[in-house]
Order: structure tokens, then sequence, then C-alpha cells
């Protein structure tokens, strides 16, 4: 049994690792997809205290978990889909069908993009729809793309294609993209980047991968089909805690509810990161809920004893 098991390997995932691990804590993080959560979709990080040029997401990401594991924080590259906190004893289930148990549990899984819910979007995800430009806009190098979303990510990810790409087209259904003024002022000066204000996706063109995506105009509903070889999805997120419903104290919009000490309504049971309900979600303040997240499973274990 561990002392510690972590869920999700974001920032709030790998600091809260890196820190119950110095505190002498038996401690393993489970992880879906790749470490660092949504830093994979940050082309440039500018606020991250340290690093006065900048530092892209994945380099920070890969940084991050050098370090934990340097101090022996294990990882596992599972999905956990399933926690058993009625007890002292911690449980986790997870999709390759194993139980591990621990006697702290830190949820940090982070949030998750959401959907068009157009036809065609299951099918041709993988086949040119995609969630991360940063993980999938190398492989559309030389091809038409198309970004949705009006905030941060959707910018970043407009960014970080127009290099690739010869032209990117940004639709968001607001009459202004609401981003960071650095990331605006980057995006104005792309000759090779077209906004598309108040329009939705109406459509996918393509079976058994992207040909073209309809657009229509939300005023007068007007229609016009961009022909682009891929589609990268950023519309807006939402907690990870399906597999969470029930077990902790959740918002009504879904995030773990939390004291200043990362301590949910389960005693043993903490949470960090953006999966909170909180009303600020960057990297330092991930970083600090684990740090926090971690000293508070110290103090449980000890008193435990």
């Amino acid at each position: 049994m561990y002392d510690v098991i972590i869920i999700g390997g974001g920032p709030a995932g790998l600091t809260a690792g890196m820190y119950a691990c110095r505190s002498g804590l038996e401690t393993v993080l489970y992880e879906a997809m790749f470490p660092g959560g949504q830093l994979a979709k940050a082309t440039s990080l500018e606020n991250v205290p340290g690093f006065s040029e900048g530092i892209s997401g994945p380099d920070f990401a890969m940084q991050l978990e050098q370090q934990a594991t340097r101090f022996g924080l294990k990882i596992e590259y599972d999905a956990v889909n399933e926690i058993d906190v009625t007890s002292d004893v911690k449980k986790v289930m997870t999709s390759a069908g194993k139980t591990e148990e621990s006697k702290a549990l830190i949820i940090c899984s982070g949030l998750s993009q959401g959907k068009l819910m157009v036809d065609g979007e299951d099918r041709l995800t993988g086949r040119g729809v995609s969630t991360c430009a940063t993980c999938d806009g190398a492989l559309f190098k030389g091809r038409v793309t198309v970004v949705v979303g009006a905030g941060n990510t959707a910018v970043n990810d407009v960014l970080y294609l127009a290099p690739l790409c010869p032209k990117v087209y940004l639709v968001h259904r607001g009459g202004a993209v609401q981003a960071k003024p650095e990331l605006l002022s980057a995006m104005a000066a792309l000759d090779n980047v077209e906004t598309v204000p108040e329009s939705v996706v109406a459509g996918l063109v393509g079976e058994d991968s992207l040909q073209a995506v309809r657009v229509r105009g939300i005023s007068g509903g007007e229609e016009r089909t961009i022909e682009a070889e891929g589609l990268f999805v950023a519309v807006g997120s939402f907690p990870n805690t399906g597999f969470l419903a029930g077990k902790v104290a959740l918002s009504e919009k879904g995030a773990v509810i939390t004291d200043e000490y990362m301590r949910t309504n389960v005693p043993g049971v903490m949470a960090a990161g953006d999966v909170r309900d909180k009303p600020l979600r960057q990297v330092v303040t991930a970083a600090s809920d684990g740090a926090i997240a971690a000293n508070s499973a110290k103090q449980y274990i000890s008193q435990k004893r």
C-alpha cells in the first residue's frame, strides 16, 4: 500500500508528487495521457516565475516530470476511472484493471476540453479533428487548418499552427476574441490567419478524413464551406470529475470543493489544481495547490499513526 496516490499529472499533480516524496511519503501518480496536462497545449508560458524569456508548455512539463521523478515519484500511465474512499484505506481502480491502495489520495484530474457536438466529430477525431495543436499540429504541416474557440487555448493553437500551415482560420461565436493581450498582439501580426467571428461549426465534410468544415453565421444563418484538413477544437473546458460523483463534494459546475488546505469533505482526500472550485486557474496556482495538498496528506497520515 502506498502512502499517497495522486490522480493526474499536470502542474498540481507533479508538484504534489515532488513535495510528498521529499517529505518521505511513498507516492505513485496516475496519468491517463502525458505529463503536464493542459501545459501540453501552451506554445509559450510567459507568466511562470523564473523564466524571464518564457518557456514552452511541453518543455516546462518535461522539467516538472524530471524534477518529481528525481525525488522518487513513481508515475503510471493509466486512467483512474473509479475510487473508493469509504474507509481509511483509499482505493483507485484503473482502466487497465488495476486496484491500488493508499493512506491518502490527492485528486489533480484537471479539466477536459468541450466538444462541438456536430455530426462526424467523433468519427473524424484522430482523422483530422483534434483538441491539441501542440500534440498533433506537426501532422498538418503544409495544410489548411481551422481552430474553433475564442480564449487563450484557441489563440495558442493558432500561434502554434501558423508557422506550419499556409492558412489558419479561427472560428468563434463572439464578435471579439477573449484572450490575453499579448496573445492577441502576436496573432494580429500573422498574415496567414483569418478570424471568422459570430459563427459556429455547422458540420464536417469527409468520411475517412476531414476534407472541409461548414461554418454558419449566428445572426443571418449564412453558411460557408472552408476546405481544410485539420480542425482543432478549443471551445471551453469542464472539470474531470465524472468518476467522483457521490464520492466527494462537488460544486454546481462539477469542480471539487476544498478548504484552503486542499482538503475535501472526505478525510484523507485532497484535491489540487484546475479540478478545484477556485477563482483563478494558472500554472502557479496549480503548483501552490499541489504543495499544500501534499503537506495536508503528510499531516493526515502522521495523525493516523
